[in-house]
């Protein structure tokens, strides 16, 4: 844990939050500054700075993570799909140096633009 990360307070639960789903390694909670509503984060429960951090024998606890946090959001939201992003470094988007995955619930027409 890094004392001066939001996410390891998170964790640690120095910082409340409302965790969506959990298991031994990962968590999710709603984003704080959200681009859809449901727009949450599957966050790793150790300090990893990048994906390529993360210790391969996690990838099972990883994708059930992320696959019932979105089920969960798209039930919750009335989705018809979502996206999941990953951004790694500086310059690809990464703002805090612990590794997170977005989960964006998406209706068609949204007129969201992640890529472009």
């Amino acid at each position: 844990m890094k004392d001066d990360c939001v996410f390891c307070k998170i964790s640690s639960g120095k910082i409340p939050s409302k965790k969506i789903y959990e298991n031994h390694n990962f968590f999710s909670v709603p984003d704080a500054n959200p681009i859809t509503k449901g727009h949450s984060l599957v966050i790793s429960k150790e300090h990893f700075k990048t994906y390529l951090d993360i210790p391969a024998r996690f990838g099972q606890e990883l994708v059930d993570c992320i696959k019932n946090t979105s089920i969960k959001l798209m039930k919750e939201n009335q989705a018809e799909g979502f996206n999941v992003v990953n951004n790694n470094f500086s310059p690809a988007g990464q703002v805090v140096e612990h590794v997170h995955f977005h989960i964006i619930p998406r209706k068609k027409g949204d007129k969201i633009r992640l890529f472009e």
